[in-house]
């Protein structure tokens, strides 16, 4: 039974799992009935942080167009156009132990393509959740459901993991940004072209 988190909660991945080395973050929406005129792409992202919060290279960001880190230890497993079907939307690979020493967090992302053009936000999608898994044995260790609560914004921060004395953890996040992708590339120290 994995452990359901509030917004904010922390919790031990691998206290509970010991041995545990590789796992997949899931992550998954629907999107409300509204006729925005056009279909929704959510992209679901992830930023290898060090201590300062921010990237140190900006391999350090791995997205659709840069689908696995150059350590080997996070791999996005490709864009999810629609959105459509039970289940996981987007799922991105983390192999715990080759994490390079340098990164302390990695956080999750999602946020909405041509968000601006297509007049599209959060506030039009329900049911958006994620979740981690043990890869090895399929077991769901914790989940996430991120609720109602945003309206306007075109990027979400669903959660992240990251390293504490020796431990891996995660932290439930949910908070929405405006600005979509470049304003978390921005908060994260990644250049956008």
């Amino acid at each position: 039974m994995p452990v359901c988190l509030t917004k904010g909660q922390k919790v031990s991945l691998t206290k509970g799992n010991p041995g545990l080395k590789k796992v997949v973050v899931g992550l998954g929406w629907d999107v409300n009935q509204f006729d925005t005129g056009g279909a929704f792409d959510l992209d679901a992202a992830a930023f290898l942080l060090t201590d300062s919060g921010r990237v140190s290279r900006q391999e350090d960001f791995v997205f659709y167009g840069n689908l696995k880190h150059p350590s080997g230890s996070v791999e996005h497993m490709g864009d999810n156009l629609t959105g459509e079907g039970e289940g996981d939307d987007e799922q991105i690979k983390i192999s715990l132990d080759q994490v390079p020493e340098n990164i302390s967090k990695v956080a999750f992302t999602v946020t909405i393509y041509e968000a601006e053009t297509r007049r599209q936000n959060f506030g039009q999608v329900s049911n958006a959740f994620i979740r981690i898994y043990n890869e090895e044995n399929g077991e769901e260790l914790l989940r996430y459901d991120l609720g109602e609560d945003f309206s306007i914004e075109t990027a979400a921060v669903f959660g992240e993991l990251y390293k504490n004395n020796g431990e891996w953890k995660f932290n439930a996040i949910g908070s929405g940004y405006q600005g979509g992708l470049a304003a978390l590339c921005a908060n994260y120290g990644v250049e956008v072209g």
